[in-house]
């Protein structure tokens, strides 16, 4: 799949992040009716709006992984959970961010991200999905609300100005951390015990859902414990241990609470195994070297029906260095094996394209696509390949279509502004870039960019009625968005 540039720096510190948004949203004291006790501070409406936000902003500071690949996968993931949850108020977004630390977090909304470094320490699926479910819970039972509740109770306009400082974790780090310790008016000793019992309480429920949803409940128990051992005897602990302490009496709380329903053997999750593999290959910052050490050794002490996997890692190692015949050497049996798996038509097709064989990776893409006519990876593999092989007005109406039915979608306005610079369309390209600074929450360089775009397009067309109607619509975002954080 085609690569989006990099931001160059992390000015997001998800471990800060991560202990802020934990530290205030476990410390709520159990409430005897939290749909409505929260919502006397917080609406679901208010949190959405604020989720929004973060996710803007995040956009504009933090490397989440815009692959589309591992993004359907973590979504179709996260989905699958959220069907079998109880109390579900909002709707749920899970992306993923590149960071070799073990850590997963809630931010309102139902925005759930996850760092790329658990996958690495994730033995199974149903691990992985243990961590997204207890996060889910903390989503469903509005830890955070019900925090801010607590506190507003506390101290007046304290709610406001932790609000306030969430925002400010998430733009500038450390400047959030020290505004939320002047406006956290509780002790140390209570903020651990509260965190405690919603910790419990979010792994109560993460561990049912878990179950309902099909997966090993043994797997969050087993998941904590190794973690724990793991790191017991270290001064360092990852962000997650530090925002989600595992006391003994926790994970024991978990094994008993897993033990009440039945035990469940699954075999290996292909597709958890690829993009695990996926990951390792290209998201945890490792060189070549040691990425393909890596493999290599678990190669040595894998089962052969977990080869396949590994090799695919393998092959993207190779792809991303330009080493094509090695690449092809090992994706060729694996795409032959299995013609529709999605994780090996994205990297056979790139083959095609680095080795400008467009109309093998173009025939291959359409005909997958009579199967799966609504996956993400095909249609943007099929898009980026019709570009790169100058068939501009066929990628065109994937994109334009793509971007109406996912407007949050990066990858789908990254390729249109491509599509359109390289067909010396200025116009369109300004307007698919005023998309982009949009979605980063950049509003005076979406405006400007549109404005451009409105002057740009022939007088009285078409276009320019949509971009002016556009630039009506990202001037109201604009002012919802200032006025939000005017209200902290």
């Amino acid at each position: 799949m085609f690569q989006l540039a990099k931001v160059p720096a992390y000015l997001l510190l998800s471990a800060l992040l991560t202990t802020s948004l934990s530290a205030v949203a476990s410390n709520a004291t159990s409430l005897p009716d939290i749909g409505t006790t929260a919502a006397s501070t917080l609406t679901i409406d208010k949190e959405i709006k604020y989720g929004d936000m973060y996710m803007r902003m995040m956009h504009a500071s933090s490397p989440i992984i815009n692959d589309p690949v591992l993004s359907e996968y973590i979504q179709d993931l996260g989905h699958k959970l959220v069907a079998n949850a109880d109390g579900v108020k909002t709707p749920f977004n899970f992306f993923l961010i590149q960071n070799y630390e073990i850590n997963a977090f809630a931010l309102f909304g139902g925005n759930i991200g996850v760092h790329s470094g658990l996958f690495l320490h994730a033995k199974t699926e149903s691990e992985l999905a243990s961590v997204i479910a207890h996060e889910i819970a903390h989503v469903t039972q509005r830890h955070l609300a019900r925090t801010l509740e607590d506190r507003a109770k506390k101290k007046s306009a304290t709610m406001a100005a932790m609000i306030g400082s969430l925002l400010l974790v998430v733009a500038a780090p450390e400047a959030g951390i020290a505004a939320l310790h002047t406006t956290t008016a509780v002790s140390i000793q209570g903020m651990l015990n509260h965190t405690r019992s919603n910790e419990k309480e979010a792994d109560r429920i993460g561990i049912a859902t878990l179950a309902r949803a099909g997966f090993n409940p043994q797997a969050m128990p087993h998941f904590f414990g190794r973690l724990a051992e793991k790191y017991r005897y270290t001064s360092k602990l990852p962000p997650m241990l530090l925002s989600h302490p595992l006391p003994e009496s926790r994970i024991a709380d978990s094994r008993m609470r897993a033990d009440n329903y039945p035990s469940v053997r699954l075999p290996p999750s292909e597709r958890y195994l690829l993009a695990k593999s996926r990951i390792v290959a290209r998201n945890l910052g490792f060189s070549q070297t040691s990425a393909l050490n890596w493999f290599n050794t678990e190669l040595k002490k894998a089962a052969p029906n977990q080869r396949n996997e590994l090799n695919y890692g393998k092959s993207l190692v190779y792809l991303d260095n330009g080493q094509y015949a090695k690449a092809q050497q090992l994706l060729l049996p694996l795409i032959a094996s299995e013609p529709n798996n999605l994780f090996y038509i994205d990297a056979i097709t790139d083959l095609n394209l680095y080795q400008k064989h467009y109309d093998k990776a173009i025939t291959r893409l359409e005909k997958a696509l009579q199967y799966q006519p609504e996956s993400s990876v095909l249609q943007l593999n099929l898009a980026n390949i019709l570009l790169e092989a100058k068939q501009y007005k066929q990628s065109l109406s994937i994109l334009n279509r793509y971007s109406y039915q996912h407007p949050n979608d990066i990858n789908g306005w990254a390729l249109l502004a491509q599509n359109y610079a390289k067909q010396n369309q200025r116009a369109g390209e300004l307007a698919a870039m005023g998309e982009l600074a949009a979605l980063r929450a950049q509003w005076k360089l979406a405006i400007s960019n549109y404005t451009q775009a409105a002057q740009k397009a022939k007088l009285g067309s078409l276009d320019q009625a949509r971009y002016d109607a556009r630039l009506d619509q990202l001037r109201i975002q604009q002012s919802q968005f200032e006025a939000l954080r005017s209200s902290f």
